[in-house]
């Protein structure tokens, strides 16, 4: 998938394919794991390759694009725009902002104990660091 790391889309996740793909995409920008210039692969590619729509993979650029994260030039692609990751930054806190509050309601729903879950989070901190270029580190 050209230079973009492996994009997941969960299907038991209520979160619209097209929006995890999207949030993927965003974090990856904002963490500067994708720079500027970056081709992200071609809609149909992409689409094959997460076994997707060819039109859920166009709305996920489409919103990347309208936030300011990507440009598209019809038969030039779609690359990472130059000042993304100052405006991804916001996008990324939200991002983090709505997973920490889906894991308090899950952990919740399993009667799971607050101490348990800051125990837990602290855990996956540790497990997978990040290297200087944010990038996730796999332990």
């Amino acid at each position: 998938m050209s230079g973009v790391p492996a994009l997941v889309v969960d299907a038991a996740d209520p979160t619209p394919p097209y929006e995890q793909l999207r949030r993927q995409l965003a974090d990856l920008i904002g963490g500067g794991v994708l720079g500027p210039g970056t081709r992200l692969p071609p809609l149909r590619q992409l689409a094959a390759d997460l076994g997707l729509a060819v039109g859920t993979v166009a709305r996920t650029y489409r919103e990347l694009e309208i936030a300011g994260l990507v440009v598209s030039r019809r038969g030039g692609g779609t690359k990472v725009a130059a000042d993304a990751a100052r405006r991804s930054a916001a996008d990324v806190a939200q991002t983090v902002e709505h997973a920490a509050e889906a894991l308090v309601r899950g952990a919740r729903l399993l009667g799971a104990h607050d101490d348990a879950v800051r125990a837990a989070v602290e855990r996956a901190l540790t497990t997978h660091p990040r290297d200087p270029r944010g990038a996730i580190i796999e332990a």
